[in-house]
């Protein structure tokens, strides 16, 4: 239905132009808010299909080419976090009023996608559920390098998905996911963070009381030595691991932006001591899932 070529954008600093000092910051970055439109009116076109079509074939079709039109988003999301976030990214003058813009624009196009999946999740279209792995419980939202051998991928959950697959520990619950690759011989993998709330409201309550904190996944079978050995996992029934907490946020939710913002601080912090989360429990996970979709 729609023509996905023209997303690609060069991954070019912006300020290359020997004119961009007389230009406005809405004149410069010009293609990228012209690309933003573009994405937005083909959610729009989704959207407008699934609600005021009558013929169902079609809007399946629609929902079938969902993962298609995130995938398609991917490009754009790691353009706008790569050139905001790099160490590397030459912003020159104007970073800081481009950072913000570009952030922005990055957040405003996530919080659409999200929109529109949880639209044709409530349909029965597509499936949210983490552990199927046909299903857009969550999406790509760009790449950055921290360093010159350390590179973070941002995802984002639609719906806030148990932290595993058993549920355990009870009560936890993660919104975003944090992919850290380190590309130096002999430092090691990397590994998962995750945005997370914890319901700390009484057992009966209504209403959640959500406490959000950023932590990271610590494997223990198989243990953090062995976890990349492909062997090891397939001869595992039942990987375990934990959640170690690295930083309480609060009761109120952080912007897609200010966690990641909050994460490479902590990764950037010579020593960052694990703070530790009320009531959060020790015991191992059961992973039953990595987190979804991802790359």
């Amino acid at each position: 239905c729609f023509d996905f070529s023209c997303l690609v954008l060069e991954h070019e600093p912006l300020a290359k132009s020997p004119t961009h000092e007389n230009l406005t910051l809405e004149e410069l970055l010009t293609p990228v808010t012209e690309k933003l439109k573009y994405l937005l009116k083909k959610a729009e076109d989704f959207q407008t299909y699934l609600l005021y079509s009558r013929d169902r074939m079609q809007k399946e079709q629609f929902a079938k080419a969902m993962p298609t039109f995130l995938q398609m988003c991917q490009p754009y999301f790691e353009y706008l976090e790569s050139t905001a976030r790099s160490y590397n990214s030459g912003l020159g003058a104007l970073q800081t009023s481009v950072r913000k813009r570009l952030l922005e624009i990055s957040e405003q196009l996530a919080l659409r996608l999200e929109q529109l999946v949880l639209m044709y999740a409530s349909f029965s279209f597509v499936s949210l559920e983490d552990t199927d792995p046909f299903s857009v419980s969550c999406f790509f939202c760009g790449r950055f390098w921290l360093s010159e051998w350390r590179q973070l991928s941002v995802f984002r959950f639609c719906i806030s998905a148990p932290y595993t697959a058993a549920h355990l520990p009870r009560n936890l619950y993660k919104k975003m996911r944090w992919n850290l690759d380190i590309l130096e011989e002999g430092v090691g993998a990397g590994g998962h963070y995750f945005l997370c709330f914890r319901d700390t409201g009484r057992e009966n309550a209504v209403k959640m009381q959500k406490l959000w904190s950023i932590g990271r996944w610590v494997p223990l079978d198989p243990d953090a030595e062995h976890s990349s050995d492909v062997l090891q996992w397939v001869l595992c029934l039942q990987p375990t691991g934990d959640f170690q907490p690295l930083l309480t946020i609060g009761f109120e939710e952080p912007s897609h932006t200010l966690a990641t913002d909050l994460l490479v601080q902590i990764l950037s912090a010579p020593a960052c001591a694990p703070l530790p989360c009320p009531g959060t429990s020790r015991e191992p996970l059961h992973w039953g899932s990595p987190g979804g979709q991802g790359q």
